[in-house]
């Protein structure tokens, strides 16, 4: 098994050990991805630069997205690592050397994050080269790889760690075979992880519109989380906000042939809609490209028949 241990800002660790989220944002100045086609679940371990080098906690890789730094804010909000967007630029430009900071930051999203306890921390892994500045791959069957997944294992046993299952996520092509065989953990989604993975696989355009305006757009549960929907890629659309809005009070649903419905309550209590109608039994505009990210037909037939409002 493949895993990588990745350079981490020291204030970054010490502000999430504190808050404990369920998921954060491991973000970067540039756009470019630490690593490549890398399966969900992956493990990625946190190494704190001087003075502290030492492997300190991580996470489990969900996905890779590129998004404007206000954006990234709006999306993460403190899983950033920080307590506002000001702090967030200020983060930046220290690592930059720059005052051009809203720009694309690099957002590789992790699930189920776990920090060791200072005493527990796991010294710099043998050979570690000092010009190493975004990480390093190893590989758990190799000796170095081994001793390091020897010592996290150790330490989340010690955690009590929950999140360790045999099941891969279903909504997750196979892994490139050179991550080695698939990882043992299926990490469970948070909101931020889910509007994510929602927004790229649309390919960032509303699916019943095609609108391509990022900020206008939103990643909307088909079953809501409160009716024990779930973060899952497959209970999710991505739409326009008011087409969001629309879809949760159940003015407008999609069909589980995927076709769109426009309520005629729209016309009868708001006076208005003609935008709207026009759509009305169209096909979605825009649909994943893997089939297995696309809506789930039991959530769409859920939506339509317990919450469309014909």
């Amino acid at each position: 098994m493949k895993f990588w241990v990745g350079v981490t800002d020291n204030n970054w660790y010490k502000f999430l050990a504190n808050l404990q989220p369920d998921e954060v944002n491991f973000w970067q100045p540039s756009a470019k991805p630490p690593f490549t086609s890398a399966p969900m679940g992956f493990p990625f371990l946190f190494k704190l630069k001087r003075p502290y080098n030492h492997i300190a906690g991580g996470g489990f890789f969900v996905t890779y997205s590129s998004l404007p730094l206000p954006l990234a804010w709006e999306v993460f909000g403190p899983i950033n690592g920080c307590s506002s967007l000001d702090e967030l630029r200020n983060m930046i430009r220290d690592l930059t050397a720059s005052n051009r900071v809203d720009g694309q930051i690099g957002c590789t999203v992790l699930a189920n994050p776990f920090f060791f306890d200072p005493a527990t921390w796991i010294a710099d892994p043998a050979g570690w080269a000092t010009n190493i500045v975004r990480g390093k791959m190893y590989d758990s069957y190799d000796e170095a790889g081994s001793e390091i997944w020897k010592n996290v294992q150790a330490r989340l046993d010690m955690l009590q760690f929950e999140n360790l299952q045999l099941e891969r996520p279903k909504n997750v092509a196979e892994p490139n075979q050179k991550y080695g065989a698939p990882v043992t953990v299926r990490p469970r989604l948070g909101q931020s992880s889910f509007r994510v993975l929602v927004t790229d696989a649309y390919q960032r355009r509303c699916a019943i519109t095609g609108e391509r305006t990022l900020l206008a757009l939103e990643a909307a549960h088909i079953v809501p989380y409160a009716e024990e929907g779930v973060h899952d890629v497959r209970n999710g659309l991505l739409l326009r906000a008011d087409f969001h809005r629309l879809f949760d009070a159940g003015l407008v649903s999609v069909t589980p042939d995927l076709r769109i419905k426009i309520s005629k309550r729209i016309k009868e209590e708001w006076f208005n809609g003609q935008a709207y109608y026009r759509l009305d039994n169209n096909p979605l505009s825009v649909l994943p490209t893997h089939p297995s990210m696309r809506p789930d037909p039991d959530c769409l037939n859920w939506h339509y028949r317990n919450k469309f409002q014909a």
